[in-house]
C-alpha cells in the first residue's frame, strides 16, 4: 500500500474534494489553507483514518503539527502502521 496515496484518497472522500486532491503532494498544505478542513473535519478525517486503516489513535498524540501538509499527515500515519 502507498500511505501518502491512501491518506490522499481518505482526505478526497472526507472533505469532499471531488477529485481535486489528485495534484496534492507532500508540501501541500492542509489545515489552515483548505477551506473545507475545519476543526469538524479533522474529526470526521481521524475516524476514516482509524476505520479504513485499522489505526488506533489517542487524544493525547494529536497536534496541529500533523495536520500542517500532507507529509506530515502521512508520516504520522505511516508511524502509526509501523507501530
Amino acid at each position: 500500500m502507498d500511505t501518502q496515496q491512501e491518506v490522499i484518497r481518505i482526505l478526497d472522500d472526507v472533505l469532499s474534494l471531488g477529485g481535486r486532491s489528485s495534484t496534492f503532494k507532500r508540501d501541500t498544505p492542509l489545515f489552515g489553507a483548505l477551506p473545507e478542513f475545519d476543526s469538524m473535519a479533522v474529526v470526521s478525517l481521524i475516524t476514516s483514518l482509524e476505520d479504513r486503516l485499522g489505526l488506533m489513535i489517542d487524544d493525547d498524540e494529536m497536534s496541529g503539527d500533523i495536520f500542517a501538509t500532507v507529509g506530515s499527515l502521512t508520516d504520522f500515519v505511516a508511524s502509526k502502521l509501523a507501530a
